[in-house]
């Protein structure tokens, strides 16, 4: 027995229900295996690499984010640069550990650069993503040591990198491209390929809340500014 089959078996009790077995059982792996997808807009039908990449840095500034395009990861530091001083932000960030082989921060030598999570002090975070959803403008980021989630949500100003290859249309795009990671990983045995996060977070556009008297407060339960960098792969 685990952990999660003795929560999931107090779930049961408390509902007075016993384990599914047989034909229950049956569709019920079917359908984790196959998922069905739901009613798929046309908004992303038909669009190439070039648009839903385009349809998508249109819907993430339309939930108030910024978008920066460059040409590849070695253009990213400077681009960082330059986003902190147009904004008049403090020339520090903290990198996920994911990118500490991938930035050559050296080409910009006026940024304090920390690698590693965020303990609420820091002012702006640099991390990579999942996927992007072009339907929506939400980004999909995963949780494990080298991308941990603090740095989603604790600095003031999160700076998300794109690559335009993680780009899908409709959300269930993005759930599907999960579900392949992990099927390839599990295949490839352990310890190599995709770890299955702890969390999966979709952000769409800074934290925002209209709460208090109807109006819109920015940076009320994350990052009041979201900065996303697309490279082109």
């Amino acid at each position: 027995m685990t952990a999660r089959d003795d929560i999931l078996g107090s779930i049961r009790k408390s509902l007075g229900r016993e384990a599914l077995s047989g034909e229950p059982a049956a569709q019920l792996r079917q359908r984790l295996a196959q998922p069905k997808r739901n009613l798929i807009p046309d908004r992303t039908a038909g669009r190439d690499t070039n648009g839903l990449t385009a349809l998508f840095a249109d819907k993430a500034r339309e939930f108030a984010c910024t978008v920066d395009e460059v040409d590849s990861l070695d253009a990213v530091p400077e681009a960082v640069r330059a986003y902190l001083s147009r904004e008049n932000l403090p020339a520090r960030v903290v990198q996920a550990p994911a990118f500490s082989d991938g930035l050559d921060w050296s080409t910009t030598p006026t940024l304090e650069i920390k690698t590693g999570t965020a303990d609420g002090s820091e002012d702006t975070s640099v991390t990579p993503v999942f996927a992007a959803v072009a339907e929506t403008g939400t980004l999909m980021l995963t949780s494990d040591a080298t991308t941990p989630t603090g740095l989603n949500f604790l600095p003031e100003n999160h700076i998300a990198v794109v690559r335009r290859s993680q780009v899908v249309g409709p959300l269930e795009d993005a759930w599907s491209r999960f579900r392949a990671a992990r099927a390839k990983a599990d295949s490839a045995g352990p310890g190599d390929g995709f770890t299955m996060p702890r969390t999966v977070n979709l952000i769409t556009g800074p934290s925002r809340t209209g709460d208090i008297e109807q109006k819109i407060q920015m940076g009320a339960h994350g990052p009041r500014r979201l900065h996303v960098i697309i490279v082109a792969d």
